[in-house]
């Protein structure tokens, strides 16, 4: 555990150091979805150390990033990124950012070219959280913060993975390993962090302005940001390139790493 100091607060962050012989390697910043954490990376972060410096962030109230009283919004998390990518002197970085991650970096994208080398936005929406769906989220953070995810996990689970993945042994120790650390988190913070992205505020025309090269993924099964917030990106980001994993739901990275790794790994070598 890494704590660093920017932004007014406290930001856990997980840093691989440069590699090995290789000082001056360009920095890979890295952002998770929503009840998860730094360790939602750990098979990207094992797969490109050897090339990257990686750099993981603990959103606020989540992972190992203590609760704030404030601040969950999207505009703010942008903030915090920012300042924690200024503090590291690292930039400009590659970012990848999964789900709330990505709405992290069309803001970072759209705000600070000079901070972002490239953008890989997995499993996103550059739009507010659908209308049908902000009740039922609403609902859940508030049972979430009395209970905590025990009695949610049907119901959530199969928004994060595919239940063919969740059916096998790696699906099942996965989802374990996830809920243990749930299981570890202060609910106050994680659950601001819930209404943080179900009360989001779309991008709109704004992503249109982002000229870092953008590779796109999603998921063919991802119901929390189905294809179609894909393409709606693909298409707003000039020269953009979009990835649909066939079969793979809204965690991908977890799911399916050694496809999201060889899309990652493709993608920055052809940036050269």
């Amino acid at each position: 555990m890494t704590l660093v100091d920017v932004n007014g607060i406290r930001l856990n962050i997980t840093d691989s150091g440069a590699p090995a012989g290789r000082p001056d390697a360009p920095t890979l910043v890295m952002g998770h979805g929503l009840l998860f954490s730094t360790t939602m990376w750990r098979h990207q972060i094992e797969a490109l150390r050897s090339s990257y410096r990686c750099v993981a962030i603990d959103w606020r109230g989540q992972g190992a990033t203590p609760p704030t009283e404030s601040g969950y919004d999207m505009d703010t998390l942008y903030d915090d990124a920012a300042a924690l990518i200024e503090h590291l002197d690292v930039g400009p970085v590659h970012y990848l950012g999964l789900s709330m991650g990505g709405f992290v970096g069309l803001r970072l994208g759209a705000r600070r070219p000079d901070l972002i080398r490239s953008l890989t936005l997995i499993d996103t929406s550059a739009g507010p959280e659908d209308p049908e769906k902000v009740s039922k989220y609403r609902l859940l953070a508030t049972i979430y913060g009395v209970l905590g995810m025990k009695p949610l996990l049907g119901q959530v689970a199969p928004i994060m993975f595919t239940p063919a993945f969740m059916d096998t042994d790696a699906g099942k120790a996965t989802v374990d390993t996830w809920t243990a650390e749930l299981a570890t988190q202060q609910r106050k913070g994680v659950k601001k962090a819930i209404r943080g992205v179900t009360d989001r505020a779309a991008l709109g025309d704004e992503i249109r302005g982002i000229t870092a090269p953008t590779l796109v993924i999603v998921g063919s099964e991802d119901v929390a940001t189905p294809v179609a917030k894909a393409e709606a990106i693909a298409a707003a980001i000039s020269g953009s390139r979009l990835d649909i994993l066939a079969g793979v739901g809204h965690v991908s990275t977890l799911e399916d790493p050694a496809r999201i790794n060889a899309c990652v790994q493709e993608f920055l070598a052809g940036l050269g």
